[in-house]
């Protein structure tokens, strides 16, 4: 399976967890501003809109990874790219206005052998800001 596959993957499951959440997902893999937001969900009851950072990594069933955590590679960069797509689709978007906004992260861990789901951890407010 292609490093891109593994993220399709990760991206699928990650909007699987938040589904049964009771988050909806408005929009996946929406490009904008040069920049690309992986999931976007509402959770109305909270008031919250979340924008999410899926990072994905194949472990062995210790969960280890010569790489580290799947959100270590969620870069300065990367934050500041996500922070300027988040601020360009609440621009457009006035109909969440109302909603709170936050950047999360969800990380998933695949078996590296099958690529069966080991764990998921959602970082909420992944970035602080």
């Amino acid at each position: 399976m292609k490093t891109k596959d593994i993220g399709a993957l990760g991206e699928k499951i990650a909007a699987k967890y938040l589904k049964s959440n009771k988050y909806k997902i408005v929009a996946r893999n929406l490009h904008i501003s040069r920049n690309e937001l992986d999931i976007i969900a509402v959770k109305k009851r909270s008031g919250i809109i979340a924008f999410v950072e899926v990072k994905t990594r194949s472990v062995d069933e210790d969960m280890y990874s010569k790489f580290g955590t799947p959100s270590s590679s969620v870069t300065k960069a990367k934050q500041e790219r996500t922070i300027t797509a988040t601020r360009a689709y609440l621009a457009q978007s006035k109909k969440f206005k109302a909603l709170q906004p936050r950047l999360d992260v969800i990380e998933i861990y695949l078996q590296r052998d099958n690529k069966k789901l080991l764990n998921i951890n959602h970082i909420e407010n992944a970035f602080g800001v």
